[in-house]
């Protein structure tokens, strides 16, 4: 199960008047439980609700509060955590980096499967089951941006984490390979936490969070929770308020001038 206990991230900002800088809320507080097989998180850009994403595998640390996994602390335990709690990016490119396929997923492997040739025919049998068998020795960059996204999870699932944790997945994909990672990230026998601006694909989870101003604005059945969100989206301070979310803590010492 993931917990999040009393969970605030802050972060330096600049002043837009010139002053000193500032320290901004981005999220939070947060306290939430999430232990339904299908979670889905909506917001408009800039409400924080990547940054909630990101605190569930330790990629960002709370500045206040906790976060757990199985009762392991992600900034205690943070390798220990993220064994457990795969990531995949919006844009694959982000986390694919070796040459051909085989060789990313084999990467992924290196630390559970000792022996190369092993690994390689692991990685064969996890791109079969992706599709991607006939892909597997070609230069990524020949891969259609769905093929990529496909290959990213790959190389997330091969190593059999309880929880993967999508950032807005589909969001880079034309309709088709939209439905086909969608249909893949339900199928999965693993808990899913997903970030998305697809309603459609929130409206199949069992539980949807609607993030607005970096907070939890709804928390529920994807029914009531999606019509809160587009309440919240038809505002007329929609708009400012996804990009205006940082409260300001206050001023502070630039970094370099604290002691």
């Amino acid at each position: 199960m993931i917990a999040l206990e009393d969970v605030e991230v802050t972060a330096w900002a600049p002043d837009p008047d010139g002053g000193p800088d500032r320290v901004v809320r981005l999220l939070g507080p947060v306290s939430l439980r999430l232990d339904e097989r299908r979670v889905a998180v909506v917001g408009a850009n800039g409400s924080g609700k990547s940054t909630l994403a990101r605190l569930l595998n330790g990629l960002v640390l709370p500045s206040a509060g906790r976060v757990s996994v199985d009762g392991l602390d992600t900034a205690d335990d943070g390798a220990a955590v993220r064994r457990r709690v795969g990531f995949v990016f919006t844009d694959p490119d982000a986390q694919i980096v070796m040459p051909t396929p085989v060789e990313d997923v084999a990467l992924s492997l290196r630390r559970t499967v000792p022996d190369a040739r092993e690994r390689t025919a692991r990685a064969l049998d996890v791109l079969a089951r992706f599709g991607l068998a006939e892909r597997a020795h070609v230069p990524v960059h020949s891969l259609s941006g769905g093929q990529r996204q496909l290959l990213a999870l790959a190389a997330v699932l091969a190593t059999e984490p309880a929880v993967l944790v999508c950032d807005e997945p589909t969001t880079l994909l034309d309709l088709r390979w939209r439905t086909r990672v969608d249909d893949l990230l339900a199928s999965l026998d693993q808990q899913v936490v997903v970030v998305t601006h697809d309603l459609d694909a929130a409206a199949r989870a069992d539980r949807v969070l609607v993030v607005d101003g970096g907070a939890v604005a709804a928390d529920g059945p994807p029914g009531s929770a999606l019509a809160r969100y587009r309440e919240l989206m038809t505002r007329p301070d929609a708009a400012g308020t996804a990009t205006h979310h940082e409260a300001r803590v206050g001023p502070v010492p630039a970094p370099e001038a604290r002691a």
